[in-house]
């Protein structure tokens, strides 16, 4: 495997990266937390700038919150455009829109470089143990050079489409994700209020048809008052909008999606963006003046 930079050391990209060098890939790092950059260098990782990290590494992958960053750190003076070597991959596994995908890759192309949107699923905890689900947009050959990097990183990784497709399935994924959250919660809020044990809700609907992924991640965290992040609310009103944008620029009305981004709006004024989003729960409590809790 070739040396990679690695641009990105938060709940998602610390993992990941450590998982890289577990698996024997050379590393040059870059986070704005110096922090995290020590934590990595002390476990065999190099720090590097960004035009270092052009200069030296064959395939670099980006992990930060959002597109515009992502063009900021490929585009901006001093980025790594200004050095990275033609035939060169850059590999975003940020959560973007899909026209910023097309628009890195577009703009790299113009380097001779390669360019793949490879957005993921599994919260902390697949980031933790390199069971991450990735979403790929990009060409095969392409695709078939990061696969080393991803059987590392995930349990699955998938091939879309062309650049920005990745990004597309992204945005679906979060759509499905955030609002059966919020069903979920909406539902458990109605059985507390009623009376019943939320546990034992959960323990009898959870190996039926309302059995969910979400619900057995969710669930327990919300009895236990438990919202650490593993998936900021922040990163997901940011995913959110994004759907929302995307969607109305397709023509494509998401009544459901339009209404959970007015939820994680009221949430952000409440103060909630660095909950887990398991605690979407919050809003509907507020309504209902009630708490999704373990029995004393």
């Amino acid at each position: 495997m070739k040396k990679v930079g690695f641009i990105g050391l938060g709940i998602m990209g610390k993992p990941m990266a450590k998982n890289l060098l577990k698996g024997g890939v050379e590393l040059v790092v870059n986070d704005l937390n110096t922090e995290a950059v020590e934590e990595l260098t002390q476990l065999g990782a190099v720090s590097g700038t960004y035009t270092e990290i052009g200069s030296q590494c064959d395939v670099v992958i980006l992990i930060v919150p959002n597109g515009s960053i992502s063009q900021q750190i490929l585009f901006d003076e001093g980025g790594i455009a200004e050095t990275i070597k033609p035939g060169a991959i850059v590999c975003d596994m940020s959560s973007v829109t899909p026209v910023e995908s097309r628009t890195c890759a577009e703009k790299l192309a113009e380097k001779q470089v390669k360019f793949i949107d490879a957005p993921v699923s599994g919260g902390e905890p697949g980031a933790i143990n390199g069971t991450l689900a990735i979403m790929c947009g990009g060409e095969q050959d392409v695709f078939d050079a990061m696969q080393p990097y991803f059987d590392i990183m995930g349990s699955t990784s998938t091939l879309i489409g062309d650049v920005g497709s990745g990004s597309v399935t992204k945005l679906v994924n979060q759509a499905i994700v955030n609002n059966t959250i919020a069903v979920v919660s909406e539902a458990f809020v109605l059985g507390t209020k009623a009376g019943t044990d939320p546990v034992k809700v959960y323990q009898a609907i959870r190996g039926g048809l309302a059995g969910s992924a979400v619900l057995d991640a969710k669930i327990p965290m919300i009895v236990e008052r438990n919202f650490k992040p593993g998936g900021k609310i922040a990163i997901n009103h940011k995913d959110i909008k994004n759907v929302v944008n995307t969607a109305h620029a397709l023509d494509v009305p998401i009544p459901y999606t339009a209404q959970l981004y007015e939820i994680l709006q009221t949430l952000k004024i409440h103060g909630h963006m660095n909950d887990d989003h398991g605690g979407i729960v919050q809003y509907f409590e507020k309504l209902a003046d009630v708490e999704v809790k373990k029995g004393e």
